[in-house]
């Protein structure tokens, strides 16, 4: 079986995403990258219901290797992102904060400086039908300098190294979104500047006792 670890790890990350709260009505599909080929969710299973010979198999450039189902709707969307980036893995969620501010927002400001982690604004894609094209071409202009973005009334996507740093980041993600939401209700947030973000980014290369320790 091809790929037969990426597909593990794409069943196992499907099952935490579904268990997390973050794929609303069944929406949601996770990839994986290994050279030129990608392990993907399939359409028409539950996520927390994948076995990983559902899992079908693609070249980044051409069709279906290997798979006893039709990959995800989504799957254009990934493919793209792996022509685009440096990402070894996509997971596309459909949170309930983040699908709130990917229908009300053009971006979502730094409100906390965890923001950083995933490149300090997150850009909201205009809108498109998903599965197709038009989408994907949104979702890779978004993505420039970020590990993450919204798709315009529908969800979020997020990149990473790796499965477990991709869902780190669909994860923190939706928490942000959560964060504004938040304080939008309380009067308004404070957005954080692109110097302080800067700050974060370098803070962040330190250990425990930080730069200005003595």
């Amino acid at each position: 079986m091809l790929l037969e670890q990426e597909r593990r790890d794409v069943c196992l990350t499907a099952r935490r995403l579904a268990d997390s709260g973050l794929a609303q009505h069944e929406g949601g599909s996770v990839s994986v990258r290994s050279g030129d080929w990608v392990a993907v969710t399939p359409a028409g299973v539950p996520l927390d219901r994948i076995e990983p010979a559902d899992c079908p198999v693609l070249s980044v450039d051409a069709g279906v290797l290997e798979g006893r189902r039709e990959p995800s709707a989504e799957t254009v969307l990934h493919t793209a992102v792996y022509r685009a980036t440096d990402a070894a893995a996509v997971v596309q969620a459909h949170g309930h904060h983040a699908a709130v501010v990917a229908a009300a927002l053009a971006e979502l400001p730094p409100v906390h400086h965890r923001a950083a982690r995933l490149g300090g604004a997150i850009p909201v894609t205009d809108y498109a039908t998903y599965g197709t094209g038009q989408l994907s071409d949104h979702l890779v202009k978004a993505l420039k300098g970020k590990r993450a973005a919204l798709l315009a009334n529908h969800g979020g996507v997020a990149i990473g190294a790796d499965v477990d740093e991709a869902l780190a980041n669909a994860r923190l993600l939706e928490w942000l979104c959560g964060v504004y939401i938040g304080a939008r209700a309380l009067g308004g947030p404070r957005i954080l500047t692109e110097d302080g973000l800067a700050a974060v980014r370098d803070r962040d290369t330190y250990g425990w006792g930080g730069p200005d320790i003595v």
